[in-house]
């Protein structure tokens, strides 16, 4: 998988949520969210603290049930844990746990479940991450721990792969690697969706977008489609159409509505600032989309 402004993308729609909600217990998590996610694709799923991130994730591969709407993986139920579907889809959470045992051997082991699991991928990963295959998993930093379960991961060779925070606990040579590690063995034909707050170790790789809130999907976009409706500026003079801009050493961040089709680059914190200090204003941009 490459960036998609380089990827020639396929047009089948693989996951599909309609109008889901979940609560644990009495407490409301996620209410009425609609979402597709096309293959070919690496999502940046964004959101604040609490919105429900994780566990949308979870619910997308299958480990907690909607009380309400339905979600459609490759046509299936990912909830009725079918193995067609389960050999072909990943789930990395964020907190990972110590195994007491070598990660080649370990890694060989696991991979069994998935058909398409390659242990040379395994090591190759590992390879990029600087990290020893032969080390004992539970003697690891909680770092090499982190890139162990990625590199088996991406080893692993599924079509759905889900990435709870996965740049969380690395190092900056470590979330480099980890960019050139997703670019280098993510399968064209698949889809990706990375949780994150770290929006800077990832926006050069994630496209789309997908801003939650627990009553919505406020944004749900390419940055080929965001750069067509918003504007992000770099200069030094406000522009009083700005709807969102923050002072930088030497001039401003600020983003307006794109209203003559000039390309600019998405700064991902700014788009997120914007998307929620103007959720219906946002919502209503894109909504055709």
């Amino acid at each position: 998988m490459q960036c998609t402004n380089e990827l020639t993308h396929y047009t089948g729609i693989m996951i599909k949520v309609d109008k889901l909600n979940f609560s644990y217990g009495s407490k409301p998590c996620l209410e009425n969210i609609s979402l597709s996610l096309e293959e070919g694709r690496i999502y940046g799923l964004l959101g604040e603290n609490g919105v429900g991130k994780t566990t949308l994730l979870t619910l997308l591969c299958g480990l907690k049930k909607p009380n309400e709407g339905t979600i459609s993986s490759d046509g299936d139920d990912p909830y009725r844990r079918n193995p067609s579907l389960l050999q072909d889809q990943y789930y990395l959470p964020d907190e990972v746990a110590p195994v007491n045992d070598n990660a080649a051997r370990w890694a060989a082991s696991a991979g069994r479940f998935w058909p398409k699991y390659s242990h040379d991928k395994f090591l190759q990963a590992m390879a990029i991450f600087e990290t020893d295959p032969g080390q004992k998993m539970n003697a690891m930093s909680a770092g090499q721990l982190k890139k162990t379960y990625i590199s088996f991961a991406l080893a692993c060779n599924v079509k759905h792969l889900f990435l709870d925070e996965p740049t969380n606990g690395l190092d900056i040579p470590s979330k480099a690697q980890f960019r050139k590690a997703i670019m280098s063995f993510t399968r064209e034909d698949g889809i990706i969706v990375i949780s994150t707050h770290q929006v800077k170790d990832l926006e050069n790789i994630i496209d789309p977008i997908v801003i939650l809130d627990k009553r919505d999907v406020l944004l749900n976009a390419s940055m080929q489609e965001i750069t067509g409706k918003l504007y992000f500026d770099y200069g030094t003079t406000l522009n009083p159409a700005s709807l969102y801009s923050e002072q930088l050493p030497g001039g401003f961040i600020q983003v307006y509505p794109n209203t003559t089709g000039a390309e600019s680059k998405v700064n991902v914190e700014a788009l997120f600032n914007t998307v929620h200090k103007h959720k219906e204003l946002i919502k209503g941009m894109f909504s055709h989309e």
